[in-house]
């Protein structure tokens, strides 16, 4: 009865290793792997160029609006600063003070209205 007993242990196939033969096919790309997939290969590609240059045109835009927004803001300030000058040199002293040298002064007396006379049939 102990010749029937067979040593199994050598028909037990062994887990392979990553350094067997058996998974290199795994890792291995081929030729004919790379020219079946090359158009979609391709896509990818074109797809990651448009991605990058959407990007680096996103940010030049931002970067143009954020030196677009300081000079409003500049604009802004600049335009206040000459309205309120002029406000402060449009009032009637300081208009006054400018053209006292040129030997023009203030009325005392309020302006009149000068009206036309009415025209007669013999003055036509």
């Amino acid at each position: 009865m102990q010749e029937e007993v067979k040593d199994i242990s050598a028909e037990i196939p062994q887990e392979s290793t990553p350094a067997t033969p058996r998974r290199e096919w795994r890792l291995r790309i081929n030729y004919r792997m790379i020219t079946d997939n090359l158009p979609f290969i391709l896509f990818l590609a074109v797809v990651a160029l448009v991605y990058i240059a959407n990007n680096h045109l996103a940010e030049k835009k931002v970067i143009r609006i954020n030196r677009l927004s300081r000079e409003i803001k500049e604009l802004k300030w600049e335009y206040l600063s000459v309205k309120s000058e002029l406000m402060f040199r449009s009032k009637l002293s300081e208009v006054s003070k400018a053209v006292e040298p040129l030997g023009l002064k203030e009325l005392s007396t309020p302006p009149q209205r000068i009206e036309p006379k009415a025209k007669t049939d013999n003055e036509q």
